[in-house]
């Protein structure tokens, strides 16, 4: 197997990262052994193969993380992969709090990285769950069916859009907090905006 070459970006991370650095640095030199290219994307090192994005490493409050982007077609001989939130359709996790977990799991995670890199040869695709299978909460519902103007703008957004705003309004708990979340961005989808623009 080739050695990835080190990205002088990743380093400059590597170098301002506060917690979880030895972690970072022991998962880095792991996946560096792949051959995959090493790069800096959403703000945390990112590994992929002709451009396709197979690994990430990043650090939570509580733990880092390797992010395998199609882990939910891994095998997962290991039991190991953690699939973030409900929501997430493909990504999965591997969590660590210590880098000798990591040093004890060397083994186990380069055949991970082979295993999703084998994924990624063979083109396999996840079959993501479409927009209209996403449960639209009863607050939104009424909304639309109250402001036609509102349902043709929000018709209008790409299938992402949609399903960003229908998990934003769906995550609290209480209607009126929906609420609030729905009189907040209806302007931005009558503008054709998705949340984050």
């Amino acid at each position: 197997m080739t050695e990835s070459k080190l990205n002088p970006k990743v380093d400059a991370f590597l170098g301002d990262a506060k917690k979880w650095r030895e972690e970072f640095e022991k998962l880095r030199s792991i996946i560096l052994e792949s051959g995959l290219t090493e790069e800096l994307k959403w703000g945390n090192p990112c590994y992929s193969l002709q451009k396709a994005n197979i690994v990430l490493i990043h650090g939570f409050k509580e733990y880092c993380a390797l992010l395998f982007f199609k882990g939910a077609l891994m095998k997962d001989a290991n039991g190991i992969l953690i699939r973030q939130t409900e929501n997430v359709q493909a990504g999965r996790q591997i969590r660590f709090t210590g880098v000798q977990e990591i040093a004890e799991m060397e083994a186990v995670l380069k055949a991970y990285v082979q295993e999703a890199i084998e994924v990624e040869k063979a083109g396999l695709k996840i079959e993501h769950k479409k927009t209209a299978e996403f449960a639209v909460p009863e607050e939104f519902q009424s909304k639309l069916d109250e402001m036609s103007d509102l349902k043709a703008a929000f018709d209008g957004l790409t299938p992402g859009r949609q399903r960003a705003y229908i998990l934003h309004f769906s995550a609290p708990k209480q209607s009126k907090t929906r609420v609030a979340r729905i009189e907040k961005y209806a302007q931005k989808i009558l503008d054709g905006k998705g949340l984050d623009d």
